[in-house]
């Protein structure tokens, strides 16, 4: 299913939906930061998705990454709550759902880098190298969290 991201954009449609979402910024032994090319809306952004029903928010960050990137993790901290009413994502099939996501720092423990259907190419990025790449500023602001380290979680 195609996306469409609307950032404060005073022509955006409004909101009908609001589901809890989950989101990591994973870095290996080198400092690197798994990134992914979504398929949905062609961004680079962290892994990450929607919580199911039976799940804890760690286990649903365990399972996203993994499904996203074939990379398994450890949940290891918290980086924040991210709601931003104008933030708003127009799915095709007429869902309009408000940015809601808990974003989680983690370690990789295991796997090998592969795609999905929802990321189209997957791999490790020097934090400095970020600024290349095609990145939504919500996911901006997550990233940049997570790398200045803050001792407390953002949230809004």
């Amino acid at each position: 299913m195609s996306r469409t991201d609307f950032y404060e954009d005073p022509n955006a449609p409004k909101a009908n939906s609001l589901k809890v979402a989950v989101s990591a910024l994973v870095r290996n032994e080198h400092g690197q930061v798994l990134m992914i090319h979504r398929t949905d809306n062609g961004k680079a952004s962290i892994p990450g998705g929607g919580m199911e029903f039976g799940e804890t928010l760690t286990q649903a960050v365990v399972r996203e990454v993994e499904e996203e990137t074939g990379i398994d993790v450890a949940v290891t901290g918290l980086i924040g709550i991210f709601s931003n009413p104008e933030h708003v994502i127009a799915y095709d099939d007429g869902e309009v759902r408000q940015e809601f996501s808990i974003c989680f720092t983690a370690d990789p423990i295991g796997g090998e880098l592969r795609t999905s259907t929802e990321s189209k190419a997957v791999g490790w990025v020097e934090p400095g190298d970020l600024v290349n790449l095609d990145i939504h500023p919500s996911i901006w602001l997550r990233i940049e969290r997570g790398l200045e380290g803050h001792a407390e979680p953002y949230y809004t």
